[in-house]
């Protein structure tokens, strides 16, 4: 990464308005390909730990889909065991929302060229495991899935963008789950190396930022990491299995070109204490650890000083091999991504999302969003200083983003003046943290820049994009892509590489206006999108 250029705010009478990001800063969007891609058991894709995943809602939680022992169906939730002697199976009448996603199988040409129009110069995209090695357990790639991904890579390269690449987010194969125990079994290793040399080597010289997992702190559950059992036990095991495994592919990376800067992401959001009590502020301390634990680990290159306390806790007793130490110690990540949505409340007594390490409590001083979480655009700021007060290396906000209700209207507008404004917000505490603050950021990936499913709830109505697809919670519509108002917004925030982040609500609510009245008066010659199958 270049020196970043030394900005004095005081200059400018401290307000950072009008000055722009580093000339090197990266601006663009993130899927997951299971939420996104679809093209389900096309181009020799095999069957993924996802695909048996229902749709649910912000009531219903989503479940695995089951053959039962008796030859009965059956349903657990994705972070219940799976019943002895049961499968995962699926069934006609069942919504599988992984299996169209919002299809850019069939629409990444199309959702390519809306990108570079957004002007990106980066998309963060994960591929598919199952549709490079179908069962995870082949000795040579899918060549057709290879393609698949080719073509997607050009594409991007045509239009100014560069790849960044999720190898593995949230999944496993479903054969390789259910041969190995997904990532309990120690054999899971061989398997990801073989996959990540295929893609290092595949695409060197075409693609330089990779990461190797996504939020490996919250992983849990038969869907996201393919295991049986889903105690604490199993769970941390799984995880050591993965960062051994990350750890090696960062080395491998290396080798493989010297240009490859390797992360991996994390799920964050900034927690503070209940209260001013001593008490609170040390449980603060402690659950922040066991978020932080895992970038600890995978940034410092060895288990922490509280690592014993943490597992003891837990009732956890690690297996580990010999040469682990010195794999973790050798694999050290480049750079530090994470997502950021929200912050929570902690002290004694909280109730935490189970390997979620987020507090239950919300703050009484924020608003929060139609599914209940947080709006603190100050807490992304608070945690970039944070982050690099601790770890010292070049930090990548590589999620982030509003989730709402969109309304498409019939000239095909969509009226988002909420996404543009909480956009705002956090992209000026951002560029506080970068100018003021000094914090080295590589970029930032708005997360679902088009629309897709949700993870949390299989929904297509929680929508996070610029770009909106026609298609509704149960997968019907005609997957038309429609820009909404913040796709023209943040054109003009990216063109000026973030000089324009108005700081007072009336700049914005008049910019929000005007964009609005270029819609209404249909003055956007791409209005009506359609498809490009």
């Amino acid at each position: 990464m270049s020196e970043r250029a030394a900005y004095d705010p005081q200059a400018f009478g401290g307000d950072l308005e009008g000055l722009p990001f580093p000339e090197d800063f990266l601006w663009g969007g993130a899927t997951a390909d299971f939420q996104y891609e679809g093209g389900f058991g096309e181009g020799g894709r095999g069957l993924l730990s996802h695909d048996f995943e229902t749709g649910g809602d912000v009531t219903t939680p989503r479940r695995v889909s089951l053959r039962l022992a008796d030859g009965s169906r059956g349903f657990v939730t994705s972070e219940e065991a799976l019943p002895e002697g049961s499968e995962p199976a699926l069934y006609d009448n069942v919504y599988y929302p992984s299996h169209k996603a919002v299809d850019f199988y069939h629409h990444h040409g199309r959702d390519i060229e809306l990108m570079g129009e957004l002007g990106f110069n980066v998309f963060r995209f994960s591929v598919c495991w199952s549709r490079i090695f179908p069962t995870g357990l082949e000795e040579e790639p899918n060549e057709e899935g290879l393609a698949f991904y080719d073509h997607v890579i050009d594409e991007l390269a045509e239009v100014g963008i560069e790849p960044l690449i999720t190898i593995c987010h949230d999944e496993i194969p479903a054969a390789l789950a259910a041969k190995c125990d997904g990532w309990a079994g120690r054999e899971t290793i061989d398997a990801y190396v073989r996959y990540a040399r295929t893609l290092l080597e595949r695409w060197k010289g075409k693609c330089r930022l990779w990461l190797t997992f996504n939020e490996i702190n919250i992983l849990c559950g038969y869907p996201m990491i393919g295991t049986r059992e889903q105690d604490d036990q199993t769970i941390y095991q799984a995880k050591h299995h993965m960062m051994v495994a990350s750890a090696i592919v960062t080395k491998l990376a290396h080798e493989v070109d010297s240009r490859n800067l390797v992360g991996t992401m994390y799920a964050s959001s900034e927690l503070y204490p209940r209260d001013c009590r001593p008490e609170n502020v040390f449980e603060t301390l402690r659950v922040k650890r066991e978020t932080l634990f895992f970038i600890d680990v995978m940034a410092k290159g060895a288990y922490p000083n509280y690592a014993d306390d943490l597992l003891a806790r837990r009732d956890v007793a690690l297996e580990m091999e010999p040469d682990d130490v010195r794999t973790l110690a050798e694999g050290t990540l480049d750079f530090v991504s994470f997502s950021y949505y929200r912050s929570n409340v902690c002290g004694v007594g909280s109730e935490l999302r189970r390997h979620g390490i987020l507090g239950a409590e919300n703050n009484p001083h924020l608003e929060t969003t139609s599914w209940g979480w947080a709006v603190d655009a100050l807490g992304l700021r608070i945690l970039l200083n944070e982050l690099y007060d601790r770890y010292q290396k070049p930090l990548f906000v590589i999620e982030n983003g509003l989730g709402a209700i969109d309304v498409r209207e019939p000239d095909g507008s969509v009226h988002d003046p909420y996404r543009m404004r909480y956009l705002a917000d956090h992209l000026r505490e951002m560029k506080k943290a970068v100018l003021i603050d000094r914090i080295p950021v590589i970029g930032y990936t708005m997360w679902g820049s088009t629309d897709l499913v949700s993870l949390s709830t299989g929904e297509m109505k929680k929508r996070y994009g610029f770009i909106y697809v026609d298609m509704d919670d149960e997968g019907k519509g005609t997957l038309e892509r429609s820009k909404k108002d913040s796709f023209r917004w943040m054109q003009k925030v990216i063109e000026g590489n973030g000089a324009y982040l108005p700081s007072d609500m009336e700049t914005l609510d008049d910019d929000i206006e005007e964009v609005e009245g270029e819609f209404a008066l249909g003055n956007d010659d791409d209005l009506d999108l359609g498809t490009d199958n």
